[in-house]
């Protein structure tokens, strides 16, 4: 449908076409686009050429992957069709296309009834509350039964799934009349009074999801597709939208020259090319409306149509722009976690790069660094999405990967409530948050709130630290696994009028959840499947024996005819396999339908958590502690210690601290070096790997490394043996980073190198480092590379074909274990790098604040002058040479009495 032809439609729906796999809905697909005009040949999946199988992974497997888009016009009705994957390893792409629906076709097989999948997206769009029209496909196939599958459905669905082909259609019958009439008080009344059943009143039950449709016929030989166009057309309302602006996000993809695109509906006002989306503050370069593999290009694109844009980076699946809202969690989500096994001469971190950018497009991938294994792990639905997700990182990347054995995706929640208090504190930075922490019901998910009264917190940080909670996926104590099935509350906080900024709150946001996990008592969960077995007699009893060795339980098993039907729940863990044996035992007679109920508590905890091994206090990333500052320095405090420094009280009467912790807590007075606590590990955890989101621009927290304790120092907690400290410097990545550096290096890069060395010297001198400054050379043709000593520092050459990033990772690998290495380069990659062997970054910025803090200590403590302080020559001479130079001033000097 082109920009013209849509001008002219009255209405225009977004549409969805969902199914089983195999039930037919790419062809049903196929026969709407031709029978309304839009294509002329009518493609066949099986011969690989339809419209909407793009992707050759597609047409050479005979399923749908990816969800397509195209664009029909029926009549007075415009059709933008949302054909989305039925097999069950992609159900989150099809989850994703639930968002932007108005009304959705699900497809059923005549020939096999409801399947188990079936009856997961009936579920699903009750949930996202979309009206649904009913397609019965196939019932050309022998052994087909309109009436046994229209029973079915009334019986799976309910009894408001009305065949309206006996309503609106040539086959007009007076029970399914009445039964429509029934399905609402008003339009019984009208139907008793007159025999009439208005489509305006139908329109509206069917919109409320109070009536489903049901048609039947055969979308290969295009057998009653017309009838559902023409309902699709009369029974049908368009959405009202705002007239301010407002857009969904459903999917990011990629087009074939690698431009991100992302697809979202357009749920108010309008949007234009070049238009600067505000959210994101990123201009709209190209909109695309495609249909199958081509596009067309728009200039603008009204509310309640669907598109692609270009020019946006940030954007992900559920966003909502404007004045959208965002999206809850999905429903649908994998259980199983499994380790992506790369060929030997492959860039481990390169790859991770390349995969996260796959998580863009798939974001339940949720691809992770395993940084204690140095292994990346992915979460995935099966089989079969294993097996593509091969094929496309071949096809995309050019490298071959395996995947090991999956392992269950566990996760945790906690059994009684506690408050955990986060205070972040290095010098001009502050926060302090503590969160009510309480155990909710099991499928719930993670729930916010705030009980904070705006006198003790103002109504805009409250809101800052809400959006901290939801921005991120928090871990568990007990595995590291994600934290579900709790309720979040903030009971109160505090912020600095001048230091506070929107990281402090997040940071110490973070640290409170962590610090109120380590308190609380942790329960882990793991996924149960609910099932549903169509069994002979005979092969019953074997079917219940092996669900309780399965630690699985069941209802009694119902006689359905000739079959018995036994329904009951598992462990996913332990149902794997099963249908398999199942398959085996019965002779091929017997069927089980799985679908996820949910999460449950985990029988086995101990061994569980013991098997993997997971260490809270090891994963720098997710503290557990807190930061407080004293004497202008940093230092970590323990979670198990948090509340004898934190500035509030403990707002959770069942959790009051003890009245020794009551006692006013007095600090003691310290020198500077003995109170710098915070390493520039766990530095690294506070800020340089979590960027802010609120304010990019911030001022870099500097600290200085932790200091060795005295033997008799009972202030500090805890005692580290001293390890040798290095600092690994990028040289060329700096001088292009700084810009004085930068200006310099245009005219004579020896210059630029020659004082980058001798600002590093200073700085050595002052930090008492092993100082290593690296520059590249490997383009220098026979170079073996060199080492030499600049007063004070080690200054490196590579050798031929070795760069610079490569003998810092060389270095670090063979130090980082033993010694307390930094690498300073605002090199993305290779801070990825040097993150996975242990080692600490610091960026450009970082190390050039940390060089002028150097040299104001320097100042202060060997001239005894502050930075801003005035240098007088009276200050430095003899007492005989200012006399002399005051006569001078007043002109008393012989011969030159009364000269001026």
């Amino acid at each position: 449908m082109s920009s013209k032809e849509s001008e002219k439609v009255k209405k225009h729906i977004c549409l969805g076409i969902l199914a089983h796999v195999d039930a037919g809905k790419t062809t049903l697909s196929e026969s709407m686009l031709y029978i309304s005009g839009s294509i002329r040949k009518m493609g066949r999946v099986d011969h690989k050429d339809a419209f909407l199988d793009t992707y050759d992974l597609e047409r050479s497997r005979g399923i749908t992957i990816f969800s397509k888009q195209a664009v029909l016009s029926w009549k007075d009705m415009g059709i933008t069709l949302l054909d989305t994957p039925g097999h069950v390893d992609f159900s989150a792409e099809m989850e994703r296309t639930l968002q932007v629906l108005d009304y959705a076709v699900l497809v059923i097989s005549g020939a096999d009834g409801v399947q188990g999948h079936t009856e997961t997206l009936w579920r699903l769009l009750g949930q996202y509350k979309i009206p649904v029209f009913l397609f019965v496909n196939k019932m050309d196939q022998a052994g087909t039964d309109r009436e046994r599958v229209l029973a079915e459905l009334k019986k799976r669905f309910g009894d408001h799934c009305i065949d309206f082909e006996k309503v609106f259609g040539s086959e007009s019958s007076e029970e399914a009349a009445e039964q429509l009439a029934m399905c609402d008080e008003g339009l019984l009344e009208q139907y008793l009074e007159n025999g009439e059943l208005p489509r305006e009143q139908v329109a509206d039950l069917i919109s409320q999801r109070r009536v489903f449709p049901c048609y039947f016929g055969s979308a290969l030989h295009t057998e009653g597709v017309e009838e559902l166009l023409d309902a699709l057309e009369s029974l049908t309302e368009e959405r009202q939208y705002p007239a301010k602006f407002g857009a969904k996000v459903y999917k990011i993809g990629r087009d074939e020259q690698g431009n991100r695109l992302t697809y979202l509906k357009v749920t108010g006002g309008s949007i234009k090319v070049r238009e600067i989306i505000t959210d994101t503050e990123e201009k709209i370069n190209q909109i695309r409306r495609y249909s199958g593999a081509k596009y067309e290009m728009l200039s603008e694109v009204h509310a309640g149509e669907v598109c692609a844009v270009t020019g946006l980076s940030d954007t992900y699946p559920g966003q909502g722009l404007g004045a959208e809202s965002e999206s809850d969690m999905p429903i649908l989500e994998p259980v199983l976690n499994y380790r992506i096994e790369l060929p030997p001469d492959c860039d481990i971190h390169k790859m991770l790069l390349n995969l996260k950018e796959l998580e863009e497009e798939e974001p339940e991938l949720h691809i992770v660094w395993e940084e204690r294994l140095c292994e990346i792990h992915a979460q995935l639905m099966g089989e079969v999405q294993i097996e593509i997700l091969k094929s496309i990182i071949w096809d995309r990347f050019k490298v071959r990967v395996e995947f090991g054995t999956g392992k269950v995706v566990y996760k945790e929640t906690i059994e009684d409530p506690v408050e955990g208090v986060g205070h972040f504190e290095p010098l001009r930075h502050y926060a302090e948050v503590h969160l009510l922490l309480e155990p909710g019901e099991r499928g719930s998910g993670l729930q916010f709130f705030t009980d904070c009264s705006e006198d003790i917190l103002t109504r805009n940080w409250q809101r800052l630290i809400l959006t901290h909670l939801e921005e991120k996926e928090h871990k568990g104590v007990l595995t590291g696994s994600a934290v579900t099935d709790m309720k979040i509350t903030l009971v109160s906080g505090r912020a600095h009028q001048k230091h506070t900024e929107g990281g402090d709150f997040r940071q110490a946001t973070y640290r409170a959840v962590r610090q109120g996990l380590r308190k609380a008592k942790s329960v882990l969960l793991e996924p149960y499947y609910e099932f549903e077995m169509e069994l002979l007699p005979e092969h019953v009893g074997r079917a219940m024996m092996d669900i309780q060795k399965r630690s699985g339980t069941f209802e009694p098993p119902v006689a359905d005819g000739e079959i018995s039907i036994l329904k009951g729940c598992a462990p996913v863990s332990q149902m794997r396999g099963y249908q398999t044996e199942l398959t085996s035992y019965t002779g091929g007679r017997g069927r089980m339908s799985c679908r996820l109920k949910g999460y449950e508590k985990c029988p086995d905890q101990e061994p569980i958590v013991e098997e993997i091994g997971y260490d809270p206090e090891a994963d720098l990333e997710n503290s557990t502690g807190s930061v407080f500052c004293a004497h202008g320095a940093g230092f970590v405090v323990n979670w198990d210690e948090v509340e004898a420094y934190m500035h509030l009280e403990n707002t959770l009467e069942s959790n009051e601290v003890s009245e020794e912790k009551k006692r006013p807590v007095v600090r003691q007075t310290r020198s500077t070096s003995s109170q710098i606590e915070l390493t520039r590990e766990e530095l690294d955890a506070i800020y340089a790997r979590t960027p802010d989101p609120v304010k990019k621009n911030r001022t870099p927290v500097m600290v200085r490394a932790k200091a060795q304790p005295a033997a008799d120092d009972k202030w500090t907690s805890r005692k580290e043996e001293k390890k040798e400290e290095y600092l690994l410097v990028d040289g060329y990545n700096i001088i292009f980073a700084w810009e004085e550096l930068k200006e310099l290096a245009k005219s004579d890069l020896k210059s630029a190198r020659d004082k980058l060395m001798d600002v590093l010297c200073n700085y050595q001198g002052y930090k008492k480092c092993t100082l290593i400054l690296v520059f590249d050379a490997y383009k220098v043709e026979g170079g073996p590379g060199s080492v030499m000593k600049y007063h004070n520092i080690h200054v490196v050459y590579t050798k031929e074909a070795e760069t610079a990033d490569q003998y810092i990772e060389k270095t670090v690998r063979r130090i980082g274990r033993n010694h307390h290495v930094t690498v300073a380069t605002s090199d993305a990659l290779e801070q990825v790098i040097i993150l996975g062997h242990g080692a600490a970054r610091m960026s450009a910025l970082g190390l050039k604040e940390e060089v002028e803090l150097a040299l104001l200590e320097i100042r202060r403590e060997h001239l005894g002058k502050a930075e801003n302080d005035r240098n007088y020559l009276f200050d430095y001479l003899t007492k005989e040479d200012a006399r002399q130079l005051e006569k001078v001033r007043l002109g008393e000097m012989p011969g030159k009495t009364g000269e001026r």
